[in-house]
């Protein structure tokens, strides 16, 4: 992480409750289930368990259930998205995390019913309101996917 940002506190672990009053994310788009670790303003260990009750299972592929990419790429945003808010003491604030952009995604696995998906989030820049990060999904040590994200933190539209 560059421009003076220090690394912080560990936090963790933080349950549904504490990732929902983070993110403004519900169901069906909330990804995360829970944080096993953070180290403010440096990285998050985040977690969800895959279940075939999943809705986007329904058509992504029926008789071949896999977790579509984009989604995967959306946890890690929002893994980053908690990681910012808690780092940037923004809870509760009403601040949100936009998503801006995406580099360097790869899938490298799928992603089935029954997973455990870990998600490695790292901040690698912070300039003002603009902060970078780069993020692994990983389950059982395999790395699944993995993306560079860019996000802003502002006020919600009127």
């Amino acid at each position: 992480m560059s421009e003076g940002a220090e690394t912080g506190g560990i936090k963790g672990p933080l349950d549904v409750r504490a990732v929902m009053a983070a993110l403004p994310h519900r169901y069906p788009m909330l990804l995360i289930d829970r944080v096993e670790t953070m180290e403010l303003n440096k990285s998050i260990h985040a977690v969800k368990a895959v279940s075939i009750n999943e809705p986007f299972f329904q058509g992504h592929f029926p008789g071949r259930p896999i977790m579509p990419g984009v989604l995967l790429v959306e946890a890690i945003a929002q893994a980053a998205g908690i990681l910012a808010v808690e780092s940037l003491g923004l809870s509760g604030s009403g601040k949100l995390v936009y998503f801006m952009g995406i580099d360097g995604a790869k899938f490298r696995a799928p992603v089935e019913p029954g997973c455990l998906i870990d998600f490695h989030v790292s901040f690698t820049q912070v300039r003002g309101s603009i902060c970078k990060f780069e993020g692994k999904a990983m389950v059982g040590g395999k790395l699944m996917a993995e993306a560079q994200c860019t996000a802003m933190i502002a006020d919600p539209p009127a």
